[in-house]
């Protein structure tokens, strides 16, 4: 049976039968202005929709990264988070492909997370490519990351069941930053990864996939060739700027990983879910029939988006 789209999903697009012909399509490869401006176009308009939760603290600080670049994080605190140290707490990573999005672009979205599992979350602005390129926007992960750990007590949170998260590119990113913290002996409690870009090789269209893509094969080689220049695709690209790359998985955090059918990065996805199962990783994996990349932002009240977010609080409960 053919590939075919959720029934919801077509439903909102707008699609009768076959495939979606998404607006992103029509980016040039290698346009990474163009695919950040709409990009983030589309980004404000889907958290302007979103509730606000003004239960929600916000509180905004700077990270010292490894450069010395002040950076911004801004600190999401659950209505009724109290005193005590012993509560887990979340760093939370933007999509947006390595060359879009930011803290304020996603306020609503993280802002639910917190008001629906109570666990309190780091936002970081990290910097994006092409104008800081690997590895500064993982090293800014990183940074934010241990700066947590050296402030939980002041923050009430345990500095033992700190986890990371993030979505799209965002997801690449807590998947490396993973990485470093394993190699650097700093504890991470658990990595959250929703479609996550982990491989800088998906860049060749899968003609079966290629009609769905709402981020595409294009914008994909934008994305990567923005952080990795012209070492794309070749063997000196790193694991902690493509964790699909990695030899090693053993030591990593437990790992909650979803992803679309129809998204490009399903098969990294799977494959990198099976490397960490194989090195004795404890993995929860779903695969969502007829979905394509984004499929939660497209309508959040439809059944799969639905079905996701109760994993995904589920999960962030358990910390």
């Amino acid at each position: 049976m053919p590939f075919a789209l959720d029934a919801d999903i077509a439903r909102i697009i707008g699609v009768e039968s076959g495939p979606p012909k998404p607006a992103e399509s029509s980016v040039a490869r290698d346009d990474w202005q163009t695919l950040r401006a709409t990009g983030e176009e589309l980004m404000s308009a889907v958290d302007a929709s979103l509730p606000d939760h003004s239960t929600v603290a916000r509180e905004d600080f700077a990270v010292n990264s490894y450069d010395g670049t002040q950076l911004p994080v801004r600190w999401y605190i659950p209505e009724g988070h109290g005193s005590s140290s012993d509560g887990s707490a979340v760093v939370y990573l933007h999509g947006g492909g390595m060359i879009l999005g930011s803290v304020q672009r996603c306020d609503r979205y993280v802002a639910g997370h917190v008001a629906e599992s109570g666990v309190p979350v780091l936002s970081v602005d990290y910097r994006r490519a092409p104008e800081d390129p690997y590895p500064t926007p993982v090293e800014d992960c990183y940074a934010a990351l241990a700066w947590l750990a050296a402030h939980a007590d002041e923050l009430s949170v345990n500095a033992d069941r700190l986890a990371l998260m993030g979505d799209s590119g965002g997801g690449g990113l807590a998947a490396a930053t993973a990485l470093l913290a394993r190699d650097r002996e700093l504890p991470v409690a658990k990595q959250i990864l929703i479609y996550p870009m982990l491989d800088d090789r998906t860049t060749t269209p899968d003609p079966a996939l290629e009609p769905f893509a709402f981020w595409t094969y294009d914008n994909n080689y934008t994305g990567w060739h923005a952080l990795l220049g012209d070492a794309i695709g070749t063997s000196e690209v790193p694991a902690t700027a493509a964790p699909a790359r990695a030899r090693d998985l053993s030591g990593l955090p437990s790992a909650f990983i979803e992803v679309g059918e129809l998204d490009i990065f399903r098969d990294e996805c799977i494959e990198f879910a099976r490397r960490l199962a194989s090195a004795g990783t404890s993995v929860e994996l779903h695969v969502h029939p007829g979905c394509p990349h984004g499929y939660d932002r497209v309508d959040p009240s439809i059944p799969v988006a639905q079905r996701s977010r109760a994993d995904r609080l589920r999960v962030l409960r358990s910390l």
